[in-house]
């Protein structure tokens, strides 16, 4: 009898790990949001026109979207401690919903590109993480290890279909960042193909099973996997075959060597690319298992409530970004166009661009600016029980 009260109490509390994780990961990912605004216009993954720092700068951020749609799963297991598997299918198909409009109507508009024109719109992570609940709410009602096996051959296998390059609207959602309308000066760009990030999602479902075990289990378990998928990525990198349409090559010196070696493909996430990300993610949840480091507990605050983290965050981004646009120009009509692909999230003005050191002083201030608020309202789900606050 002990020992089932015991189990049911695990699974009910929240894992402290899984929300310093996450908040870690949208803390780094506001790092990448303010490059996007403020930084020079160079691309970080460029081998011919990148720096070693700046292409860590965006290597660090890398971590975020995998780690996220991860615990996002996990975060679906955990709740069957609470509610039964027609319950949490229904949340996840309907929060699905939720984060498609999101991105596509509020976030769109009021966070990224401050317009309404509709000229351009780019499907990113809220569109992706929307279809992975969406896909998750159908696959709860397998076994776990169904479910689990299910991600990793989508993770494992979906590089084989590399070779193909096909304009049909299906694929791109599914497998190849693409345009899937162009039409009287509108575009739809899908960002986040859909089917490597269910994966991520339906592993994290199956990984939300551990925190049922004994500790000492878990932890050893953390620690073994976390080893072996890092130490794969170094090994199937090296051999430079499979894994990744991006091969790596010697540099003209052993710091580009190693950028070209970890500048793996991000859309869609290559084997390799969640290989690179995944281990040390999970080595991470190892470390603070059960012992959050002080320094951390603020980020254990935003990671309880990423969502209003991140619909806050971009917004505020743009609005540096306008401020400091109107400070040292007079205009702010820059921030407010994004015509094309080439201008998103905004037009940038002659000149643009900040070295960075400043986008890390802007990172600081952005974050410390929404912790107040990330903490006023996780207080406010904390005291309150009303079913659309799961929404937020």
């Amino acid at each position: 009898m002990y020992a089932t009260t015991e189990a049911v109490t695990v699974k009910r509390a929240r894992i402290e790990s899984v929300d310093v994780l996450r908040g870690v990961v949208m803390v780094l990912m506001a790092l990448d949001h303010v490059r996007d605004f403020l930084g020079l216009p160079l691309s970080p993954t460029n081998l011919a026109t990148t720096t070693v720092p700046l292409f860590f700068t965006r290597w660090i951020t890398h971590f975020c979207a995998p780690v996220f749609f991860l615990l996002t799963g996990t975060g679906a297991y955990l709740s069957l401690g609470r509610k039964s598997k027609s319950e949490i299918s229904r949340f996840l198909w309907t929060r699905g919903l939720w984060l498609i409009f999101l991105e596509i109507v509020p976030e769109r508009c009021l966070g990224l590109q401050f317009n309404f024109d509709y000229r351009v719109t780019l499907l990113l992570i809220l569109w992706g993480l929307g279809w992975a609940m969406i896909v998750l709410a159908a696959l709860v009602y397998l076994p776990d290890w169904a479910v689990t096996t299910i991600g990793v051959v989508m993770i494992c296998g979906h590089n084989l279909f590399d070779f193909v390059h096909s304009t049909n609207p299906l694929f791109i959602f599914l497998h190849a960042q693409g345009t899937v309308l162009s039409a009287s000066g509108h575009i739809v760009f899908v960002a986040y193909p859909l089917i490597p990030w269910i994966g991520v999602t339906a592993v994290g479902y199956g990984l939300g099973r551990i925190y049922g075990w004994t500790p000492q289990r878990r932890r050893t378990f953390l620690l073994r996997l976390g080893i072996a998928l890092s130490a794969a990525f170094v090994v199937v990198r090296a051999i430079n075959s499979y894994g990744d349409p991006n091969r790596w090559s010697m540099q003209k010196s052993a710091a580009m060597t190693l950028v070209s070696f970890l500048n793996t493909t991000k859309q869609p996430p290559s084997l390799l690319f969640l290989l690179m990300t995944l281990g040390p993610a999970l080595l991470a949840l190892w470390a603070l298992d059960g012992r959050t480091p002080q320094f951390l507990r603020p980020v254990l605050i935003i990671g309880r409530v990423p969502l209003f983290y991140y619909l806050l965050h971009i917004p505020l981004i743009h609005v540096i970004g306008v401020i400091v646009c109107y400070a040292r120009y007079g205009h702010i009509y820059w921030m407010f166009q994004s015509p094309d692909l080439s201008r998103i999230p905004m037009t940038t003005p002659p000149g643009w661009g900040f070295s960075l050191p400043v986008v890390y002083l802007v990172w600081g201030i952005v974050v410390l600016l929404l912790y107040p608020l990330c903490r006023w309202f996780a207080g406010v789900k904390q005291r309150r029980s009303e079913e659309w606050l799961r929404y937020l």
